[in-house]
């Protein structure tokens, strides 16, 4: 299905009957990735999972967007689809997501759930310092030709960056770059739902440490960890993950 939110068409899934649940994917994912949740909440639930922009079926943004504007179309949804107040799990970047909107529009929401969340900026050690710096610095150097000639610098440049990034076309990694750099941290505290934070124990991407300080900022907040998992832990122990949020979901508001 879709549905037309300031000229984009929006692909979304939804099944079941119910309160509505909103799922939304992280980075690189799409309907696809929340399916298995979605048809496990259908029974007892109207699951609705979208696709962001520039991701599975729903079309890149016409210029670069940040977390802001991902959060503003998906507002937008919510009211067009009439589902809220609504109950919202998410995962990775689509934590980022929930989190502005929790914290701009809290009546969109009642119960959150996030999982491996992103949102937070990782403390920088010098060695990201300097990797970034050299870059920059080799991309000037590269002007100069014989330099480049003898020091590969251009080709250098054309490796840099992580193979999700490398990816991306030139308006999604623009999208990329500000969606990474939008620090979260000061919204958690104006986060009015209630929230529960299931992390993976070994999460590399978005680290443990994320997860205990946004169960320390969220004021009624609960971190269960997954041991032995990763980024992907709601996949990982999917039964688990399943009976946590039934568990979640249908207890006292």
């Amino acid at each position: 299905m879709f549905v037309d939110i300031d000229g984009i068409s929006v692909h979304y899934e939804m099944t079941g009957e119910g309160a509505p649940v909103l799922l939304l994917h992280g980075w690189g994912c799409s309907t696809v990735t929340m399916e298995p949740l979605a048809k496990f909440l259908a029974n007892g639930y109207k699951a609705i999972s979208i696709d962001f922009p520039g991701h599975g079926q729903t079309p890149e943004p016409s210029i670069p967007w940040s977390v802001t504007e991902y959060a503003e179309l998906t507002k937008k949804l919510i009211e067009k689809l009439g589902i809220h107040p609504c109950h919202v799990i998410a995962h990775s970047f689509g934590c980022r997501v929930a989190i502005y909107m929790a914290s701009q529009w809290p009546q969109l929401f009642s119960k959150l759930l996030l999982t491996g969340a992103a949102g937070l900026i990782k403390k920088r050690t010098f060695r990201y310092y300097f990797k970034v710096y050299t870059y920059k610095i080799g991309k000037r150097l590269a002007k100069i030709s014989f330099l480049d000639r003898l020091l590969g610098l251009s080709e250098r440049a054309k490796n840099a960056g992580s193979a999700d990034y490398k990816a991306l076309s030139e308006n999604m990694k623009g999208t990329f770059v500000r969606v990474v750099n939008q620090d979260l941290f000061e919204r958690l505290k104006h986060i009015k739902s209630e929230t529960l934070l299931v992390w993976g124990e070994n999460d590399a991407e978005t680290p443990l440490e994320f997860g205990r300080t946004m169960e320390r900022e969220i004021k009624d907040s609960a971190l269960v960890i997954f041991e032995g998992c990763g980024h992907f832990a709601f996949l990982e122990q999917f039964p688990r993950f399943c009976a946590v949020c039934k568990f979640f979901l249908e207890g006292t508001s």
